[in-house]
């Protein structure tokens, strides 16, 4: 099983996960650091893997974020601001993740996901 660190968990049982696993299949999440947190609390034993963004420095983020022009309100683009400086402080601590993945260069971060996934 393979948890990504990029947003989602709260919607998946832990009978779901278990019936994918249970079924010969690969298992992947999409959750945020606080799903991260929720399964580290189970009997489930994954390999945690974080895509880091080429960039951290907020102002480069928050460039990418407008740039989308997605039509978010100021306050949700601050939110997601914040919730991005937390999930990359995260990401640095000693055992948050098993493989971090700097998105910078496609091939070699394809590479490395593959890496994470299939050894």
């Amino acid at each position: 099983m393979f948890i990504f660190d990029v947003f989602m968990f709260s919607g998946t049982s832990m009978k779901a996960v278990q019936d994918v696993l249970d079924s010969g299949k690969i298992c992947m999440l999409d959750i945020d650091m606080q799903g991260v947190q929720q399964v580290k609390k189970t009997t489930l034993n994954p390999r945690y893997i974080f895509i880091r963004p080429p960039s951290p420095e907020l102002e480069t983020l928050e460039g990418r974020i407008r740039g989308r022009q997605s039509g978010e309100r100021e306050e949700a683009i601050q939110a997601r601001l914040a919730a991005a400086v937390r999930e990359l402080e995260y990401a640095s601590l000693p055992n948050s993740y098993d493989f971090v993945i700097m998105n910078d260069n496609l091939d070699r971060a394809y590479s490395e996901l593959k890496v994470a996934v299939l050894e």
